[in-house]
């Protein structure tokens, strides 16, 4: 088997799907990539038998088919030090070594037997929906901040994502915060509803920012298929009954705030460094068109004040947060302005942007009050 390939464009793509791999696996094999020659296309697999994912490369130049597993880590060091050069393996189906040459160097390395590596699923009985990549990366952006770390509680680590004939809608909870990320103008013939796991969704986004390609999303019950570019991507389907989140989100809210985003956003990153480092709570008091926001430490003697300006409907009110959950969504809102919407000091509080741009963009955030200490 042997092939020669660019140094660079392998490198690139083995980065691409590298951070499928484990750094604790309980397979030895599943530390390596697959290599399967098959004509002239090389195809390289990375997997932790929950996530697969496969990258296809077009080569100029190969002889023999076969397959083989090739360590991660040394290959992708190894190949970090190269300018972009053409290189060239060679691999011994007996003893399946590997021989990389490179210039003036040689390199050999110990590979192991393809057929001992996992086979990709094959999805049977599936559904497609097309959407564009930016849009993809948004949604992944948007959401998956907001997922939860509870082992116990699985549903709660992934993304929510609901398709209908009018909408696409992906939701995100840790029963703290949650938002509900929708696009109008997306749309799929059938009704479907299905948990992303949070570590596909990341890779995805990493990988899809700054693209803009058509990607296709394949599902069905167990797994769901992401194509685009030379990539794919596999990953099982978080299994259970997502919570009804449409129920935990108040409807009546008579007492709304509108702020500068900017301002807000800064002034809680000063006030919330002394505030308490367990609970991070920061105290909202409203009253006409100022509002006041403080924290304190009592173990420490610490304490900050702020007043700001702002548009205000409703009556006086005090209600208490959780600085960092309030400071991850302002952080993922792009407007210039925000609307906070409350009804009760007990009651959660919904953050939404104003005038955004985009029309078919429907973002809505809903953050849990803290008890405020008297």
């Amino acid at each position: 088997m042997k092939f020669i390939i660019s140094s660079s464009i392998l490198l690139k793509n083995l980065q691409s799907i590298q951070g499928v791999i484990n750094s604790n696996n309980t397979l030895p094999i599943l530390d390596d990539f697959l290599f399967e020659l098959k004509e002239d296309v090389l195809i390289i697999t990375s997997s932790d038998l929950e996530t697969t994912m496969r990258v296809n490369l077009k080569l100029d130049k190969s002889e023999e088919q076969g397959s083989v597993a090739i360590p991660a880590k040394i290959l992708v060091d190894t190949l970090k030090t190269f300018a972009d050069i053409p290189i060239s393996f060679t691999i011994d189906p007996e003893t399946l070594m590997i021989e990389i040459s490179a210039g003036e160097g040689k390199y050999k390395l110990s590979g192991h037997k393809g057929d001992e590596y996992p086979r990709t699923p094959t999805l049977e009985e599936t559904t497609s929906i097309h959407l564009d990549s930016k849009m993809m990366a948004q949604a992944i952006n948007k959401t998956l901040f907001a997922t939860g770390n509870d082992e116990l509680r699985l549903v709660l680590s992934g993304i929510f994502c609901e398709l209908s004939p009018e909408d696409v809608t992906f939701v995100a909870t840790d029963a703290h915060k949650l938002v509900r990320y929708k696009r109008t103008d997306l749309k799929s013939n059938d009704s479907a509803s299905f948990i992303l796991p949070k570590k596909p969704m990341n890779l995805l986004k990493n990988i899809l920012s700054g693209m803009e390609i058509p990607v296709t999303i394949e599902y069905n019950k167990t797994n769901a298929f992401f194509s685009f570019s030379n990539i794919h991507l596999i990953c099982r389907l978080i299994d259970g009954k997502y919570p009804n989140y449409d129920a935990v989100i108040p409807k009546e809210n008579p007492n709304i705030l509108v702020i500068d985003r900017h301002a807000l956003l800064t002034t809680i990153r000063r006030v919330s460094i002394f505030a308490n480092q367990s609970t991070h709570q920061i105290r909202f008091k409203v009253t006409g068109q100022e509002l006041l926001l403080s924290a304190e430490d009592v173990d420490f003697s610490n304490e900050a004040r702020e007043r700001l300006s702002c548009a205000y409907e409703g009556e006086d009110m005090e209600i208490g947060f959780n600085s960092k959950f309030l400071l991850e969504m302002l952080n993922n809102i792009d407007t210039d302005e925000i609307r906070l919407e409350m009804s009760a000091p007990n009651r959660a509080g919904i953050l939404t942007p104003v005038n955004n741009e985009n029309k078919e963009e429907d973002i809505l955030m809903l953050v849990m009050p803290v008890m405020l200490n008297k």
